[in-house]
């Protein structure tokens, strides 16, 4: 990852362990800078398994990876309720203050369980929480999945895979399936995989009834009604819209330099508008592309090698936007996706992504062994 940088002036604390987050915090602690690495949870969820995780019993406990055991003492479990540019200070709730030189910010995203899992929690609980929601997925006989996003699509294909003789139909409020940067063959293919396993696939619709409806709780012959009036029985009701990005953390700071979705905007090296030791990766930055694990990563090099130009007094480098990178798992014998811009066969998504959800990648990246 490049040479040493030895200096005890530098400190970088990095605001979130999701993907971008353990990203930053492994390519720091491999050049040898001093970091923090916060987080509200005591392990790394690997969001990209928790639809499955939600469906098989067991498989839960693959899906999060202690920071601890990476990082040690330079993991810090904590809220962070306020930063302080000026004073180069992170406080978390309870007042606790860290000084940093530098600041990553990977704050992520915030959805619906089970898509994500964003509430502060232990290992033991957090794992707890996917198996208790298997039980209402296997006493429903029914299952309607809300939004046909990325998420919803292979929310429905999951279901369907692990238990072919439920109903499951997906509404989805536009004409087209999946990620809108996908190519239009790839949503197409979204489409025919959910069909072929069985998915009762209804577009155009938005559902009318959704504050009276009781989500990922098991009743029996919920009555759910779209704008369209079209009726549908449903026992179990699993939404997958509205992701929005997580600013509690640098709200109060920053509010002159986020857009309207609450993302931070920053120039071409990721540094905040006006700050230039300070930079915002992955999901929570305004760059104009997919928000997938995959950029996040990028934004995390190129972050931490302009944290390293700055201390060495080199000219920093500036991030560039590439063509799509998506795979969508749906389910572990299919998939759908593209690279760099040109579509996959489905055989090979579902050979490199959907079979084990590149959960050994994260296993391999964090230095600990994947439990059976």
């Amino acid at each position: 990852m490049g040479g040493q940088v030895s200096t005890a002036d530098v400190h970088v604390v990095v605001v979130g362990g999701g993907f971008g987050g353990i990203s930053a915090a492994l390519q720091l602690q491999s050049r040898g800078l001093s970091f923090t690495l916060v987080d509200m949870r005591d392990s790394f969820h690997h969001n990209v398994a928790g639809l499955r995780a939600s469906l098989l019993p067991g498989f839960a406990n693959r899906t999060f990876i202690p920071y601890v055991n990476t990082f040690g003492d330079r993991f810090v479990q904590g809220r962070v309720e306020h930063i302080d540019p000026e004073r180069r200070v992170v406080v978390l709730e309870g007042g606790r203050e860290i000084q940093f030189t530098h600041l990553i910010l990977s704050t992520g995203t915030d959805g619906a369980f089970p898509g994500r899992f964003v509430q502060a929690a232990s290992h033991q609980s957090a794992v707890q929480a996917y198996q208790d929601f298997i039980g209402q997925v296997q006493a429903a006989d029914s299952v309607l999945v809300i939004g046909g996003g990325s998420t919803g699509v292979e929310m429905a294909a999951e279901i369907r895979t692990e238990y072919p003789e439920k109903k499951v139909v997906l509404v989805h409020s536009k004409m087209q399936l999946a990620d809108p940067g996908l190519l239009p063959i790839v949503r197409y293919q979204a489409k025919e995989v959910l069909l072929e396993k069985g998915v009762q696939v209804l577009l155009g619709h938005k559902v009318a009834n959704l504050s009276e409806l009781k989500l990922n709780v098991t009743t029996k012959n919920m009555q759910v009604l779209t704008d369209k009036g079209e009726r549908i029985n449903a026992d179990l009701i699993i939404c997958c819209t509205g992701l929005r990005v997580n600013s509690s953390a640098y709200q109060s700071s920053f509010s002159d330099h986020m857009t309207e979705s609450g993302a931070l905007k920053v120039n071409e090296h990721l540094q905040v508008e006006g700050s230039a030791h300070i930079f915002a990766i992955g999901d929570c930055n305004d760059v104009d592309e997919a928000k997938t694990a995959y950029n996040a990563d990028r934004h995390a090099s190129v972050a931490v090698g302009n944290i390293v130009n700055s201390v060495s007094g080199r000219r920093l480098a500036a991030y560039r936007t590439g063509n799509v990178t998506m795979l969508l798992a749906m389910g572990r014998d299919d998939g759908v996706g593209q690279v760099n811009g040109f579509q996959l066969p489905r055989c090979l998504v579902a050979l490199f992504k959907s079979r084990d959800l590149l959960l050994w990648k994260s296993w391999k990246d964090m230095r600990q062994k994947q439990p059976v």
